[in-house]
C-alpha cells in the first residue's frame, strides 16, 4: 500500500482537498513540521564549510542530528496520523448489538482514541524539538538564507499548534482522568515552549527586515 509521504506534493495536497476526512490536519501538521526541520537543516549546511562563518560551525553542526531526527520522525507521523484516524473510524463501525459486542467496541474505541491523541502529541514534540534550534540557526546561520530559517520556524510552529489542536479535540474521548490531565499539561508545556522559540525568531526576523 502506498504511503502519503510517497505521493507527489500535488497528489498529497489533492488528498487533503478531497471529501475524505483523512488525511487531515494531523498529517498536514506533521508534513509542515518535516518541511520546517528540513529548511533549518538546509541553512545549517549552507553555513558549514564557509570560512566567513567558521565561528558558527561547531554550534550549528551540533544541531544537525536533532533536526534530521525530527525531519525523519515527522515524515513517519504523516502516515501514522492518518492510520490513527482510520482506527477510530473502524472502531466506531464495530457491531454493538450484544453486551459483549458493546464492550469490545468500547475497548477498541478507547485504544484508538488513545492512539489518535498520542500520535499528534509526538508530532508536537518533535516539531518543538526542531523549533528549539531555530533561533540559533537564524542568528548564526548563513544570512543569505535568513528568510529560509524564518520560514522553517513558522512551519514548525504551525506544526506544533496544529498537532496540539488534534490532541485537544481527542481529549474528550479519553476516560482516564489522570491520563487526560497528563496530555493536557504536556500540550500546554509544548505550546509555551513553541511560542517562546517562535517569538525569538520573530524578533530576529524584524531586526533583519523580514517582518514589517
Amino acid at each position: 500500500m502506498s504511503t502519503l509521504v510517497s505521493l507527489s506534493v500535488a497528489d498529497f495536497t489533492a488528498a487533503l482537498a478531497s471529501a475524505a476526512p483523512a488525511p487531515g490536519g494531523g498529517s498536514a501538521s506533521a508534513s509542515a513540521g518535516a518541511a520546517g526541520a528540513g529548511l533549518l537543516a538546509m541553512v545549517v549546511r549552507l553555513t558549514l564549510g564557509k570560512e566567513k562563518y567558521r565561528e558558527a560551525w561547531e554550534d550549528l553542526e551540533a544541531l544537525l542530528p536533532r533536526l534530521e531526527e525530527a525531519r525523519v520522525r515527522l515524515l513517519e507521523l504523516v502516515d501514522e496520523d492518518t492510520r490513527a484516524f482510520d482506527a477510530i473510524v473502524a472502531a466506531r463501525r464495530l457491531p454493538k448489538e450484544s453486551e459483549a459486542e458493546r464492550e469490545a467496541r468500547k475497548k477498541a474505541l478507547d485504544e484508538a482514541t488513545l492512539l489518535a491523541t498520542t500520535v499528534p502529541m509526538q508530532t508536537a514534540f518533535f516539531a518543538e524539538q526542531a523549533l528549539r534550534a531555530a533561533p540559533a540557526v537564524g542568528e548564526k546561520g548563513n544570512p543569505n538564507a535568513a528568510s529560509d530559517a524564518f520560514v522553517g520556524a513558522l512551519l514548525l510552529a504551525a506544526a506544533v499548534e496544529g498537532a496540539l489542536a488534534n490532541v485537544r479535540i481527542n481529549l474528550g474521548g479519553i476516560a482516564d482522568a489522570e491520563l487526560k490531565r497528563g496530555f493536557s499539561e504536556d500540550a500546554e508545556d509544548l505550546a509555551k515552549k513553541s511560542a517562546s522559540s517562535l517569538e525569538a525568531c520573530r524578533v530576529l526576523a524584524r531586526s533583519r527586515g523580514l517582518l514589517a
